[in-house]
């Protein structure tokens, strides 16, 4: 009666460990199964990533910003090395003056952007391009009247196109900073259109 007894306990603890096994495999591939499921559904970690770098990109600097900004920087140092150019070989005390004025007023705005550029990382060009290069070469071959009056008419039509250049930019530019620029040297650019055209004329 005894090992019966001892017997049925015995089958009775077995089947209660078996139990226990059976769950324990049960409850872990359900951890499994979850794990799964999980990996193959969308992960809102990867989803916040996503929309992080879309907005990274969305706050990076325009084609636009970009273009005018290269645009400035060469067009800048054109200006001061034609200014240049006409402070030294001049004629006219006209031309010289306003070769002074043109070197001194675009280095200033060429200083500022500089400092904007150093501010956000970004490399501006530091050459001219072929045309502006040409443009250059060609005035400093130039001598007396002839220089005169190729330097003004360069002058006049020149700033008619930055003029236009850097009023697009401060009415539809994407970056604020580069907008404010535009906006700030717009009043200079004026002004040296109406003194190259004053020179232009006097040296016709």
């Amino acid at each position: 009666m005894k090992n019966s007894i001892l017997t049925l306990l015995a089958v009775a603890a077995m089947v209660a460990c078996n139990k226990k096994e059976s769950t324990a495999v049960d409850t872990s591939a359900d951890s499994m199964d979850m794990a799964a499921s999980t990996a193959d559904s969308p992960v809102t970690l990867n989803d916040s990533a996503t929309v992080a770098g879309a907005g990274t990109t969305e706050n990076a600097m325009s084609t636009q910003d970009k273009e005018f900004v290269d645009a400035a920087a060469k067009g800048g140092m054109m200006e001061v090395m034609m200014g240049e150019l006409a402070a030294k070989n001049g004629t006219s005390a006209t031309v010289k003056s306003l070769g002074e004025m043109m070197a001194k007023d675009h280095g200033k705005a060429n200083d500022e952007l500089k400092k904007w550029a150093a501010s956000v990382n970004y490399s501006l060009p530091t050459t001219l391009n072929a045309e502006q290069q040409k443009m250059h070469d060609d005035l400093k071959a130039k001598k007396g009247a002839d220089f005169d009056r190729t330097y003004t008419d360069m002058m006049v039509t020149d700033h008619k196109k930055d003029i236009a250049l850097f009023q697009k930019q401060a009415s539809s530019g994407s970056d604020a900073s580069v907008k404010a620029f535009a906006s700030k040297t717009l009043p200079t650019l004026e002004h040296h259109l109406m003194e190259s055209e004053k020179a232009k004329t006097s040296v016709k």
